[in-house]
């Protein structure tokens, strides 16, 4: 019997797990005959080399102590198989793989990095979006227009106050009637498609909550997005190694897919929008685990 252990976040005191699939998939591997729990990854007791598979799950709270998060990968790793991979979470943890992506010839959002102590050089003449180059959940990302600088360099202090690394990119204003598409694969084959609508409404703070899936429901991807996203794939380091991804387009200024994201740490599945893809997701795992 296969021990697998999938990997998740503490809540709050007084909260539960926004992971609305992780009890599910645990019931269901351990109805296909698997030793299946839900451990923290934080928990000082877990014994994960007694697992035979630990699946990074929900770790949303990871981009708060990327540096702690990215160690108990690499030592998790060396106790046994871990999904994915550490060399992938070091990788996937720092948004400028996507600089790779370009380099690569991914199409991807145009994107510039501003470490601390880096020149402004903030765009006037388009809306924009600012946030760190770690992060999860839209958290401490914003979108300006020209005229909004002052409270953007507000930001940019902040965030270079804490240690963090800025990404510039222009918005995208296809996002709003078109939407973000997340293209989600698992064994290395397309599991499902979803689409949801703009994150980032103009005049949001950016250390408010956000909603992070707004108005989500299911999408069948097009050729053009499939492709987009097998290329972005294709180019990540270890890829053959990746037991799940998930890869967020949204359209350029000519209507063309580009990469905005890939989630290859904690991705949110969204089983429950589609019920039919946990056979696949449970039969992925189980063989992983053997």
């Amino acid at each position: 019997m296969a021990r697998i252990a999938l990997v998740t976040y503490r809540p709050d005191e007084g909260e539960t797990s926004a992971d609305r699939d992780l009890p599910v998939l645990v019931e269901a591997l351990r109805a296909a005959g698997a030793d299946a729990a839900s451990r923290y990854w934080d928990d000082p007791d877990a014994d994960w080399g007694s697992y035979d598979l630990v699946v990074i799950r929900s770790t949303w709270d990871y981009s708060w102590r990327a540096a702690e998060f990215v160690a108990w990968a690499e030592r998790c790793g060396q106790l046994t198989r871990l999904a994915n991979p550490a060399a992938v979470v070091r990788w996937n943890t720092d948004k400028r793989y996507l600089g790779e992506l370009a380099e690569a010839g991914v199409p991807v959002v145009p994107t510039r990095y501003l470490a601390p102590g880096d020149p402004l050089g903030l765009p006037d003449d388009h809306e924009y979006v600012v946030k760190p180059t770690s992060g999860a959940g839209a958290r401490l990302a914003a979108r300006y227009t020209p005229g909004e600088r002052e409270t953007a360099v507000r930001q940019l202090a902040r965030m270079h106050e804490e240690g963090l690394t800025a990404m510039v990119q222009p918005y995208l204003t296809h996002i709003d009637s078109t939407g973000e598409r997340a293209l989600q694969f698992f064994g290395g084959r397309l599991l499902h498609g979803s689409r949801k609508g703009a994150v980032l409404a103009p005049g949001t703070p950016y250390d408010a909550d956000k909603v992070p899936h707004p108005r989500l429901r299911p999408w069948q991807p097009t050729p053009d997005e499939l492709a987009v996203a097998e290329r972005a794939l294709a180019a990540v380091p270890n890829a053959p190694e990746l037991l799940y991804a998930r890869v967020d387009l949204v359209d350029d200024e000519k209507g063309r897919p580009v990469v905005m994201e890939l989630e290859l740490v904690e991705p949110n599945l969204f089983l429950w929008l589609h019920p039919d893809s946990l056979p696949v997701v449970v039969d992925a795992v189980i063989a992983a685990a053997r």
